[in-house]
């Protein structure tokens, strides 16, 4: 089987013997999926198709003991969380694990040099091709607590937990301050409390806002950083809520929502996808109760008005300041 990602066609190329490897935050690729190895991520999605192929995969926030022969790192486009998954190696492997890092010259592969001199650890270049790069270490204790990487930071009266790659790290999206204020003006208060979705929780402000107006709160999202960032938000706050793991509605098992609010993502690393988002517009109306209400904000170029129109027959544009866009649509609209 061919790899189907410029990173992983690279190391198809190796004579290395990936046997028992650990695969560190990898895209989807087949070839990956169907080879050898464990993986980790915090990528549901990428869990589940390893599991679905019989494969070990867990989050970096299970309790496993992992030790390996060697580890591949994926270099992130977010080059701090790149630095977190290399110090969450170095924390969690054993002392003189090889580790190779790999990724594409516009992802900012070639910053690793800078990284892991930073940390006392050598690097040789192993190869280069597909316009992508591989280099090769070998891991050891570097006295740096990856959990230092966790922030706080302060938004509408409320303290959100912070992490590199979760959405908005360390600032309030102006997209959902403006969401935020026509929910405000829109939504109704704590003397009617609602079951509510937020999917695609992010650092957890949509939903901390919803719980502190008394709304039960659930939260999903596909990213397991943005889960954890989630719950520590909600804890900081003092606030109740559920928050799981998983993509889109998979996780919720037919449950309906008074409503469900949403600041959804468009990006795949640097690529363009209407995915996600797509299937929450399109099946947004099976989990909502009678009446139910779909708040989104996206950017205003994006084409969800389309959407919205054939899930739900019609829909309405509540606040519109060019950049972006509030949507509300009602179940029964038709």
């Amino acid at each position: 089987m061919s790899a189907e990602t410029p990173a992983c066609q690279l190391l198809q190329r190796q004579d290395a013997d990936y046997r028992g490897w650990l695969w560190v935050a990898p895209p989807r690729d087949a070839w990956l999926e169907q080879g050898q190895g464990s993986v980790v991520s915090a990528d549901h999605g990428v869990l589940q198709a390893w599991r679905e192929c019989g494969r070990v995969a867990v989050s970096p926030f299970d309790d496993a003991a992992l030790e390996p022969p060697g580890a591949v790192l994926f270099w992130p486009k977010a080059h701090a969380l790149g630095e977190w998954w290399l110090l969450w190696l170095c924390a969690n492997l054993p002392a003189g694990t090889r580790l190779q890092l790999v990724g594409e010259n516009q992802g900012g592969i070639k910053r690793v040099l800078k990284v892991l001199a930073a940390l006392g650890l050598g690097c040789r270049k192993l190869d280069s091709a597909r316009r992508c790069m591989l280099f090769e270490t070998r891991l050891d204790r570097v006295g740096i607590d990856p959990d230092a990487a966790w922030t706080t930071f302060e938004a509408e009266g409320l303290t959100l937990a912070s992490h590199p790659g979760v959405f908005g790290h360390g600032k309030l999206d102006e997209g959902t301050r403006l969401l935020l204020g026509e929910l405000e003006r829109h939504l109704p208060g704590p003397e009617r409390v609602r079951e509510v979705l937020d999917m695609g929780c992010g650092d957890g402000i949509l939903a901390a806002w919803l719980a502190r107006r008394g709304h039960a709160v659930t939260a999903v999202d596909v990213n397991g950083f943005a889960v954890e960032a989630t719950r520590r938000t909600l804890a900081a706050n003092g606030l109740a809520g559920q928050v799981l793991v998983g993509d889109v509605y998979s996780a919720l098992a037919g449950r309906r929502f008074a409503a469900i609010i949403s600041n959804p993502p468009f990006h795949q690393e640097r690529s363009i996808d209407y995915g996600p988002a797509g299937r929450l517009i399109r099946e947004a109306p099976v989990h909502l109760q009678p009446d139910g209400e779909l708040w989104l904000v996206a950017n205003a170029f994006l084409p969800y008005p389309d959407l919205l129109e054939s899930a739900f027959g019609g829909f309405q544009i509540v606040a519109d300041d060019r950049r972006f866009r509030v949507y509300r649509a009602v179940t029964g609209a038709r």
